[in-house]
Parts: structure tokens; C-alpha cells; sequence
């Protein structure tokens, strides 16, 4: 069955992680994304390897495991807009889109009548996201934003990583790039809202959307820990601030998470590990009262959790429903039977790669299958059919085109 945003045309001027990670849940959800890519070079991603998935040459950059995680499902045709024929074809796809997001510095692409109110002069009726570092406004709009650089400044790196006087102390970042694929999830959201609006309104919208706003609002509870205590949260390594014991502990083989939600899952904990005088501890029953007591109790479960091997302490604790689990690596997190049960690996034939491995998207509906039936696509793989298809322009045209270094 088409997807559910099969009606939905997006012009996907975005590069990297935060941007193509919004454009390819559209596309995940049935939207035709066209992704302008510049002509030989691509999307900055397309270099960022190894690991290729196909080896690249002088003549084509291949596809490298990075560009292949966030384009699925997409069109993809090379146009330099630098020039004014390229700016007049990425015009006419603007006319005929729903939605188009672009992620260049704020001000970046005025200069070639592609930014929100050139391209919604011509189109009232389009959704236009652009994603930035800081945003359209304040100080440091101008400023070009990066995931990492985002982690640092939003306050994300100081409450990761191990605390003051531990070793390998020091503020750090998350393993993957969470201030992109937050942002790109943000936007996701914002785009359909602003798609919901229209239908109501028959008025399009422009949006503005940064990395460090979002990785802000996604502090969460920490930025409330702040808000409400004036205090600064900390790096508490595998701790929780609110919550005890939520943390890693060391078997006799290995490590285990034990996930301690509430009082009534501690009281099971106790009685499951034979630590009945633990449950029965005033200092303890209570989580207010864990939090407090954090060190003593902790060493008293280390203690003990330390004396059995992380299989018995999952099969012990799931069948008295505490929340525990094995830490995996990623080889192991593909090989679980839940995971592979789920769906979540999704492969695609290809000619040139024989397979293209991919990470299913993982909401699902009932009614239709939720990752795009087509796998990220080739630099400029679909540029004809876009360019005759979708604009009308013919064979002598696209030659022309092609001997000016337009496409």
C-alpha cells in the first residue's frame, strides 16, 4: 500500500545528518524526496568513509556506510545552483513541492533566490524547514554548528562521562552524532505540523530549527534539575541523578544494567538477590531515601551482584520482573533474536553493492510498512527522470545542461 505522506513532494536541499535524517522519515513515510546534490562531489557524507558499502572512484564517490544511513528512500540529481541555471531548476522543483529543507548557514542561499521568502513567494502553499547550528536569530546565528560543537555548548558533554576524581575524567560526547539526529527528529515534527496547519489554512509555513535549541530542549529532566535547584547537574558517570539503582554493576563475568524504576521494583530486587535485610533498611526503602544513601547502597549491591555471572543475574531478575539487561555491542545488538524479530535489519538488492544493508524505521504502523521501498540512491541516480519527468526538459536541453557543468 502507498505510505501515508504518498501525497507529498520534498525538496530536500540538505546535507550531513540533521536534515537528511528529517527528509528520509518522510521518505520512509511515502514522500517523493527529491535530494539536490552538487554535481561530482554529493552530499558531504558520500566522502566521509570508510567503510564503503561501494568503493569510490575517480569518477563516482561510491557509497560509504555513513551517506547510506540517513538517505534512504530518496531521489537524488546533481544541480550546481551556484549558477543561475541551476537556481532556476531548483525554482521550478520548489513550485511543484510540499515541503523543502535546507540546512546551509542562516542568509546562505538569499543570494541565489532559494531561501524561505523567495521560494514561498512563488509557492504560498510551501512548508519551508531550515535546520542551522543556532538559528535564524541571536548572536551566533552566523556561526556554522556542528554535532560536536553542539554536545559541548548545549551542556550535553557535561553530564556525560565519568565524575571529577574517577578515572578517564572529562566531559564527553555521546557515540553517535545525538544533537543531529535530534534536530532531524524535531523538524520531522515540526514539518508535519506545519503540513497538518496547511490543510486547514491553505497557508504554508517557515521554519527554524537549531541544533543547540534542540539539544537543549533535550535535556530533559536535567535542564528541570537545573531549572527547579539552581544547581548545576554533574557527570555522574553510569548513574542516574533522580533515580537509584539505575547504573551499571560488575559481575563475576562481565557487567549487567539494573534499572530500578520504583520502590515496589527494589522491594522485588531485594527478595530476588536474597538481600532481604537491604529491602527492609529504612535508608533504602524509599527512592528519595536511595538517592540520599546513593553510596552505601551501592556498595552494598556491587558487593553482592559481583558474586554471580550477568547470565543468572538476567534470568534471575526477569523472572521477578526487575528491569536488568546485558550491555551489548553492536555486533551483538543485530544477532539478538528480539531485534531480528522486530525487523530491524533491512536489506535491498543492488546491482553494484549486491546488498544494501539498512536500519528499518523503527515506528510501525498496522495499516502499511513504514521504511521506503527503495534503498539510498547513487549520486545522481535519478537525475533523467527527475529532470524529464518532473521538469520537462529534453534530451539536447540536459546536454547542454551537462557540457556547462550545471548537472
Amino acid at each position: 500500500m502507498p505510505g501515508p505522506l504518498g501525497h507529498i513532494r520534498v525538496l530536500d536541499l540538505s546535507r550531513v545528518l540533521a536534515g537528511p535524517w528529517a527528509t528520509q522519515f518522510l521518505a520512509d513515510m511515502g514522500a517523493d524526496v527529491v535530494k539536490v546534490e552538487r554535481p561530482k562531489q554529493g552530499d558531504d557524507t558520500r566522502t566521509w568513509g570508510p567503510p564503503w558499502l561501494v568503493e569510490p572512484t575517480d569518477k563516482d564517490p561510491g557509497l560509504s556506510a555513513y551517506t547510506i544511513a540517513a538517505n534512504r528512500g530518496k531521489r537524488s540529481v546533481t544541480i550546481d545552483f551556484t549558477t543561475p541555471e541551476g537556481q532556476a531548476l531548483v525554482r521550478k522543483l520548489a513550485e511543484k513541492a510540499d515541503v523543502v529543507v535546507e540546512n546551509y548557514k542562516v542568509g546562505g542561499l538569499k543570494k541565489y533566490g532559494l531561501d524561505a521568502d523567495s521560494l514561498r513567494a512563488i509557492n504560498p502553499r510551501l512548508v519551508y524547514c531550515s535546520v542551522t547550528g543556532f538559528g535564524q536569530t541571536g548572536p551566533y546565528a552566523k556561526r556554522a554548528g556542528y554535532d560536536f560543537l553542539i554536545q559541548a555548548m548545549s551542556g550535553l558533554m557535561s553530564i556525560t562521562g565519568q565524575p571529577d576524581g574517577a578515572p578517564g575524567a572529562e566531559p564527553m560526547k555521546i557515540g553517535v552524532a545525538m544533537s543531529d539526529l535530534t534536530t532531524g527528529l524535531y523538524a520531522t515534527a515540526a514539518i508535519l505540523t506545519a503540513l497538518v496547519k496547511r490543510d486547514h489554512t491553505g497557508e504554508g509555513e517557515t521554519i527554524d530549527v537549531a541544533l543547540l535549541d534542540c539539544q537543549i530542549a533535550a535535556l530533559a529532566n536535567q535542564a528541570s534539575n537545573y531549572l527547579v535547584s539552581g544547581k548545576a547537574p554533574v557527570r555522574m558517570g553510569n548513574r542516574h541523578p533522580n533515580v537509584v539503582p539505575y547504573q551499571v554493576f560488575a559481575t563475576a563475568d562481565g557487567h549487567i544494567i539494573l534499572a530500578v524504576g520504583n520502590d515496589a521494583q527494589f522491594a522485588k530486587f531485594c527478595k530476588a538477590a536474597g538481600l532481604d535485610a537491604v529491602g527492609a533498611d529504612p535508608r533504602f526503602t524509599r527512592n528519595v531515601d536511595r538517592v540520599i544513601n546513593r553510596d552505601a547502597l551501592t556498595d552494598l549491591l556491587g558487593g553482592a551482584i559481583a558474586g554471580r555471572t550477568s547470565a543468572d543475574w538476567i534470568a534471575l531478575l526477569e523472572q521477578h520482573g526487575v528491569p536488568c539487561g546485558p550491555i551489548n555491542d553492536i555486533e551483538a545488538v543485530f544477532a539478538d533474536p528480539h531485534v531480528k524479530a522486530r525487523g530491524l535489519q533491512r536489506d535491498y538488492p543492488d546491482d553494484r553493492a549486491g546488498t544494501i544493508p539498512q536500519v528499518g524505521n523503527p515506528v510501525k504502523f498496522a495499516s502499511t510498512d513504514t521504511t521506503a521501498p527503495t534503498p539510498p540512491p547513487y549520486l545522481g541516480q535519478h537525475a533523467r527522470e527527475v529532470l524529464t519527468g518532473e521538469l520537462g526538459l529534453t534530451d539536447a536541453e540536459i546536454a547542454d545542461l551537462k557540457a556547462k557543468g550545471v548537472l
